[in-house]
């Protein structure tokens, strides 16, 4: 009975839908029985209840019938016992449904599809950055290393695999293996998906009709049938203590109740200066509202004659632009004012009107009464700042050129001025008598006196030549001492190849003065002296690196100093404490350590062309002169950048100069003045230089369009000597 009723569950379970029938199997002697099963009546479950507890549970139209199975199961299981009812499965050979149970459950885990990750890498969740230097990057399960495949590709073999391999696209790398993985069609087709963003399961339908729990019909049981809670009866304690609280934070005015809306609109007449007790008439700053101009007699419908246009001046007025009209319409005369038609410009007169007003500015602005006086910054008087040349003292006459050049003997006592009439004449300062005239035979550029006090030596740059002229001025013991240092020289057995040929003068240009004669390849354009007086450096009119040579007059040695061209060099000139040679080309200033053989600055002075360059005194600045008109005042400790650009000058700037002893500086330029600036430079290095102009001198007359072109200091006086375009050369006290 048992067994037959056990084939037919097995049946109905079969038939039912949604259930996969199991394969027939062979029933098998060695499945013993389950202790549940040898001992129905002992545990008290039924079949329906072994059903659910064995997962053979089902929803549907066999509830019914599984139901009635349930109570017949019951019957059986009390009127048989249970060792009838395990023998008669035995007997009739048929798995009990908890013998199949777990074999479908096997089948199902056997036949799981479900995907699982690939864990190979156990490292856990961190970050794979960690291994970028090893060679691995993890562990497997073993405790054994995961290493990185050898990756020796170029991009020209990744180029290649991209156009020889179909599946190259499909091709992505395992960060925590380092492998190259395929993706299947399944997992391209999941991506595509993802990347349009649908669902990743293609049987998974988002606009299924969905089943409403709660139906619209009204049925007899409710939902749930659970009784209403006792509190539901009873008033909450809770909301009693917050109204009390509430009760008694408006009686100690906390809580305010809440003001009646103000009915009354919040716009306002702007332009309401009527009324004194309005916000806008009590403010004294209003400004009101611009009228519109009354209409005139040529605005009227009838006007006279003299307001209307002729045929020619009506076509003048269309032909105007409309801000050049002096009316913006014509005039016209109807006969009545019936006959008028509408304005057609009245919109956008309106319009215009309406800007009028909203761009007008409704508040005047108060003028700031600012003294002009107080905008210019606090400088001490020039008074105050002597003593500094103010005058005119004397004016050395009797070149036939222009004067190009100017230098003064450290002493002070002699002046030596190169002119284009080719001769260097040599001056008493204090008498402005010329001592003598040095023929050169060509446009002096530049001249230059020794400043060591016990040689007397002029050097001088006539075209491709520089002159070493003693002129046997002053000191007598200064004069022979000269020409012993210079015949002590002993020639090397040896000559060396150097840029510059150093000769000796003949027997004739030893009576004129010339002692020595240093030839170059190139025309020289300036000469200076180191401070030592044994060292010079000139400027060639070149291209490349041999533009700047340097002379060493003890031995008679020339030598190039730079490999190679920053530039087409202006002017050169050494520090006066430092081995530093400073050299100007046209945009920049170069401060080179002649030691060390490097570049130690690079000065921007921002100028088109540089004129002129002038080291102060102390080393730690500078000035240099443009062509356009400016004067920068570098300071070498604050930056590369000017510290001050002056522009004094209307024209081109042609030399600086500074003072060996007095804080001053001077400028000359080709509009005839020389400007002559105090310039105090200060010990404490946290304060600025002051830089004041003090005096413009004039007295130069302009010639061919040049002014001034060589300025120079006294010594040891607060003098000025300037040399012009007008053959003279000037003296200022």
């Amino acid at each position: 009975m048992a067994g037959t009723r056990g084939a037919r569950r097995a049946a109905a379970a079969g038939a039912r839908p949604g259930k996969r029938s199991p394969e027939p199997e062979e029933p098998s002697l060695l499945c013993s029985p389950t202790p549940s099963l040898e001992d129905g009546s002992g545990s008290g479950l039924a079949d329906s209840e072994e059903s659910v507890f064995s997962g053979l549970e089902d929803s549907g139209s066999d509830s019914s019938e599984e139901s009635s199975e349930s109570e017949d199961g019951a019957r059986s299981g009390k009127s048989h016992g249970g060792p009838e009812k395990t023998s008669g499965q035995q007997a009739t050979g048929t798995p009990s449904p908890r013998t199949e149970a777990p074999t479908a459950h096997g089948d199902e885990y056997a036949e799981d599809s479900s995907d699982e990750e690939d864990v190979r890498n156990t490292v856990g969740n961190v970050p794979l950055e960690w291994y970028a230097d090893f060679p691995h990057v993890g562990y497997d399960l073993d405790g054994k290393r995961i290493y990185k495949p050898v990756r020796t590709q170029d991009e020209l073999d990744q180029f290649l695999d991209k156009m020889e391999d179909p599946d190259y696209w499909r091709t992505v790398q395992d960060r925590m293996t380092g492998h190259d993985v395929r993706l299947t069609d399944e997992q391209v087709a999941l991506v595509r998906r993802l990347q349009r963003g649908q669902f990743g399961d293609v049987s998974f339908d988002p606009y299924e009709p969905s089943v409403d729990f709660f139906s619209g019909d009204i049925m007899i049981h409710p939902v749930t049938n659970r009784p209403a809670d006792k509190r539901s009866f009873i008033p909450s304690l809770v909301e009693k203590e917050k109204v009390s609280r509430m009760v008694h934070a408006i009686k100690m005015g906390w809580i305010q109740p809440r003001r009646p809306r103000d009915p009354t609109p919040h716009f306002y007449d702007l332009w309401a200066q009527e009324n004194p007790n309005a916000v806008l008439g009590r403010h004294k700053m209003h400004v009101p509202a611009p009228k519109l101009a009354l209409p005139g007699h040529a605005e009227s419908y009838n006007p006279p004659p003299e307001y209307l246009l002729s045929e020619e001046e009506r076509l003048a007025w269309e032909q105007q632009e409309p801000g050049e009209r002096k009316v913006a319409f014509l005039p016209h005369r109807f006969p009545s004012l019936r006959a008028v038609p509408a304005y057609g410009r009245f919109v956008h007169e309106r319009f215009e009107r309406c800007l009028d007003l909203y761009l007008c500015p409704r508040q005047r602005k108060m003028r700031v009464n600012v003294d002009p006086e107080d905008l210019i910054p606090k400088l001490p008087r020039p008074r105050d700042l002597q003593p500094f040349p103010t005058c005119q003292a004397l004016v050395y006459r009797g070149h036939s050129d222009l004067v190009r050049c100017l230098s003064v003997s450290p002493g002070g006592q002699w002046l030596a001025s190169g002119s284009d009439d080719g001769s260097v004449r040599l001056w008493e300062v204090a008498t402005a008598r010329c001592m003598r005239t040095i023929p050169v035979g060509g446009v002096v550029k530049s001249v230059a006196w020794n400043p060591h006090p016990t040689i007397c030596l002029v050097a001088v740059a006539v075209e491709d030549t520089v002159l070493l002229l003693n002129p046997a001025l002053g000191d007598q013991l200064a004069v022979g001492n000269t020409d012993q240092v210079l015949a002590a020289f002993v020639p090397p057995e040896e000559p060396a190849l150097q840029p510059a040929r150093w000769l000796e003068a003949s027997q004739e240009e030893r009576q004129g003065g010339l002692r020595l004669r240093i030839c170059h390849s190139k025309p020289v354009t300036q000469v200076t002296w180191h401070g030592r007086g044994d060292y010079m450096a000139v400027v060639l009119a070149a291209q490349g690196h041999t533009q700047v040579l340097i002379h060493q007059l003890s031995r008679r040695r020339s030598q190039s100093p730079f490999r190679r061209s920053h530039g087409q060099v202006q002017r050169v000139a050494f520090h006066p404490i430092r081995p530093f040679l400073l050299v100007a080309s046209q945009r920049s200033i170069r401060l080179y350590h002649l030691l060390r053989q490097e570049l130690t600055k690079k000065l921007m002075p921002n100028c088109k062309w540089v004129s002129s360059l002038a080291v102060h005194p102390a080393g730690d600045n500078l000035i240099c002169g443009s062509y356009d008109s400016k004067l920068v005042w570098f300071d070498l400790d604050l930056s590369t950048r000017p510290y001050r650009v002056l522009r004094h000058h209307k024209k081109a700037l042609r030399a600086v100069a500074f003072h060996p002893l007095y804080p001053l500086f001077a400028s000359g330029s080709d509009d005839g003045s020389v400007i002559v600036c105090h310039g105090m430079v200060y010990n404490d290095l946290l304060q600025n230089p002051l830089l004041v102009p003090v005096k413009v001198l004039r007295g130069h007359t302009l010639t061919h369009d040049l002014g001034v072109l060589d300025v120079a200091f006294h010594p040891t006086q607060p003098w000025v000597f300037s040399s012009g375009a007008d053959g003279t050369v000037r003296l200022f006290t």
